[in-house]
């Protein structure tokens, strides 16, 4: 199948007609012709800024603007990965932003991760929030080299990462060429589409509209404006829209969407999972340089993704660039690799989707207080556990209120454009190729690959 595992038993779309919504409490056909609060994109950076503005004055007038319905986009087809991770390093964000910043940043993440699973039990969502951790297996010496190295980086920034010898790593996961593993208690697992659908029942309950299959073709200061010709008028606009916003006008070279593809397994017998181990519900890799992630979800199947998908010309976003045989063949036979023990059991679900990467891979979050327009995205698939950190920051910088989280180095942080085409098509294509070949130098020299380096160039990292 290509329907995302998590939108099994979900909340049915709306209607497809454009501006139509299921009607009811929170629920509008049509937008209000004005309102304090505009938010472009119904994903978790929406859903968590409109929640958090609610809390914090009840009485804004709030609405959540989505082309599709809640969750279409990469915060329901995601990995399920809360987690502290970034994509920038602590010694890059020092670099920039100075030490005390740099931590700052690695602190306000990991209480993200357990702010996520308060508001889940306090609000009554349930979406299987469980946080075991995430481990992140070494297999080849040149991976033991790196991973040692990034355990020591974690322990110099205090961000919780220790080095797992074999009986340890082991004790965690049991995959093929196990030679240790580096760990993180900063992560949980979640059902994605679930904690999107509650999250946007509690906005709805509190007051907050809903809108969905309104699709935005601009977002300006004091307006946004729908494909229909709607007009709705703003005291605030916020764009939440992730990989989508090139498709908005003046932002193409913003952010580049770039697709991940997820596969899953049928439910697994307590036999398999003996064998496979994760008995703390662990999210779990490995350290090679083409990005790979999973989860042992509640049902005890695997979900497991990763990139390799190409880049499409222009930024385009297409239902058919969802599916690419030939990645999900290479991902089933990769999470086969890594536990044999998964010859003969289904893979029941094949999906994908696109997540949103700035040029120089920093996530960020901003505001303008003249114009009254803030933004959050570009996360690099590690958007569940920041875009709960946004949305709190977006809060606090639409009501003007200084606070720690104003203070974070992403914020107001402004990436470079992309280059235009051909060039854009041409690297970041060859990103995703250098670090398969990378992958595959390391497993042939059994030394740390000298095309990494090539990689941390194209990446700007």
């Amino acid at each position: 199948m290509t329907r995302p595992l998590w939108w099994e038993g979900g909340i049915p779309s709306p209607a497809a007609a454009p501006g139509v919504g299921p009607v009811g409490a929170g629920y509008a056909a049509q937008p209000p012709s004005e309102v304090d609060v505009a938010i472009v994109g119904g994903g978790f950076t929406g859903l968590w800024t409109a929640y958090y503005l609610l809390g914090l004055d009840p009485s804004l007038s709030v609405v959540v603007l989505e082309a599709e319905h809640v969750g279409f986009g990469a915060s329901g087809r995601n990995g399920g990965w809360v987690s502290a991770l970034w994509p920038v390093s602590a010694s890059t964000l020092a670099r920039e932003s100075g030490e005390a910043a740099a931590r700052s940043m690695g602190a306000a993440l990991r209480e993200t991760v357990l702010e996520v699973g308060r508001v889940a039990a306090d609000e009554g969502i349930d979406c299987d929030y469980r946080r075991g951790g995430v481990v992140l297996a070494a297999r080849t010496p040149a991976q033991v080299e790196r991973a040692r190295g990034y355990a020591a980086a974690g322990a110099a920034w205090g961000d919780g990462t220790v080095w797992l010898d074999l009986p340890e790593a082991r004790d965690r996961v049991r995959m093929s060429g196990l030679l240790g593993a580096t760990y993180n208690p900063n992560c949980a697992r979640i059902h994605p589409r679930n904690l999107v659908d509650g999250l946007a029942a509690v906005v709805r309950s509190r007051g907050g509209v809903i809108v969905e299959g309104a699709r935005v073709t601009s977002a300006s200061p004091g307006r946004v404006v729908l494909e229909s010709g709607t007009v709705v008028r703003t005291r605030h606009t916020v764009r939440a829209t992730e990989a989508w916003t090139a498709r908005l006008a003046g932002l193409r070279r913003r952010t580049t969407p770039v697709y991940s593809l997820m596969i899953a397994t049928e439910p697994l017998p307590a036999g398999v999972w003996d064998e496979i181990g994760l008995a703390q519900r662990e999210t779990f890799a490995d350290h090679r340089h083409v990005i790979i992630y999973g989860q042992r979800t509640a049902d005890d199947r695997i979900a497991f993704g990763g990139r390799g998908a190409p880049y499409h010309w222009g930024s385009a976003i297409r239902p058919e660039f969802d599916s690419e045989p030939t990645v999900f063949a290479e991902l089933e036979r990769t999470l086969r690799e890594l536990f044999p023990i998964l010859q003969g059991y289904a893979v029941t679900h094949r999906w994908g989707g696109p997540l949103g990467i700035a040029r120089d891979w920093h996530p960020s979050v901003g505001y303008d207080p003249v114009a009254r327009l803030g933004w959050a995205g570009g996360y690099v698939g590690d958007g569940v556990a920041a875009s709960n950190l946004a949305g709190r920051t977006l809060a606090d910088l639409v009501l003007g209120r200084a606070s720690g989280l104003t203070r974070l180095p992403w914020v107001g942080h402004v990436s470079p454009s992309w280059e235009p085409e051909p060039v854009r098509w041409l690297g970041v294509n060859a990103g995703l190729r250098v670090a398969g070949w990378a992958d595959l130098e390391e497993s042939l020299t059994g030394r740390e690959a000298v095309l990494g380096r090539v990689l941390s160039a194209l990446t700007g990292h």
